[in-house]
């Protein structure tokens, strides 16, 4: 299986006018989080399948994918990396996980980093040293301060919450709303399975949050509740 084919099976399910609007969604624009990136139109359900469909392409051709020029092109790449973590050895999850972490400046878009970063990188740090997420947290690259938030969610999911919360005081003062977005959505997750340890993190910190950090964690709240904290009567 070589890169070409798998190219070609992408192309055969473009759709230009699907293109125009996940250009416009994805923010292409000039100055814009994802400018220049560019879309085929192509939905995630049709991507899966096709990197279903290609899992068995050898790691130096799914690289080669991640660094295209098409978003849906390296999303694809980024899925076989998942199909191949997920039937690996411990060897094996570790060379993937390696090459994740390489190929960061190709992961470059939200989805790109929300639909791999907790299979990948949280998983494989599951049980074991997390000190790089405090380091992609403190990136100037917007994107490895994404993973290192989204990489959490696989902790969360185990009931494991100090280092999210830990990387969510370090963003706390984060510029970008991509950011913001992110620790308030793992906040809210974590209020899910642990509502006290949530506000605990929110009473200490709501009122410097930034406001769309803040309500995001605070969405599920009960009306009344969630009034209070967007007022500062907490």
């Amino acid at each position: 299986m070589k890169t070409n084919n798998i190219k070609d099976a992408l192309k055969e399910k473009a759709d230009a006018g699907q293109a125009a609007l996940l250009q416009r969604f994805f923010k292409t624009g000039k100055g814009e989080y994802g400018e220049g990136d560019i879309f085929i139109g192509i939905k995630v359900p049709e991507l899966r399948k096709t990197a279903k469909e290609f899992r068995e392409m050898p790691l130096t051709e799914v690289e080669e994918l991640l660094k295209s020029n098409i978003h849906e092109e390296r999303l694809t790449a980024l899925m076989i990396l998942i199909f191949k973590y997920e039937k690996e050895s411990v060897g094996g999850k570790g060379k993937i996980f390696n090459i994740y972490l390489k190929n960061t400046k190709y992961i470059n878009n939200w989805d790109l980093v929300d639909l791999t970063a907790p299979q990948i990188v949280g998983d494989y740090l599951l049980e074991r040293d997390k000190s790089i997420l405090i380091r992609l947290a403190s990136s100037p690259n917007i994107w490895e301060r994404r993973i290192a938030v989204l990489s959490t969610f696989r902790f969360i999911k185990e009931r494991e919450f100090a280092l999210t919360l830990r990387i969510a005081r370090l963003l706390l003062k984060d510029e970008h709303d991509l950011i913001h977005k992110a620790v308030g959505w793992m906040l809210r997750e974590i209020g899910k399975r642990h509502l006290s340890i949530e506000e605990e993190f929110l009473k200490a910190n709501y009122k410097r949050m930034p406001r769309t950090m803040l309500r995001y964690a605070i969405e599920k709240f009960p009306g009344e509740k969630r009034k209070d904290y967007l007022l500062g009567n907490i």
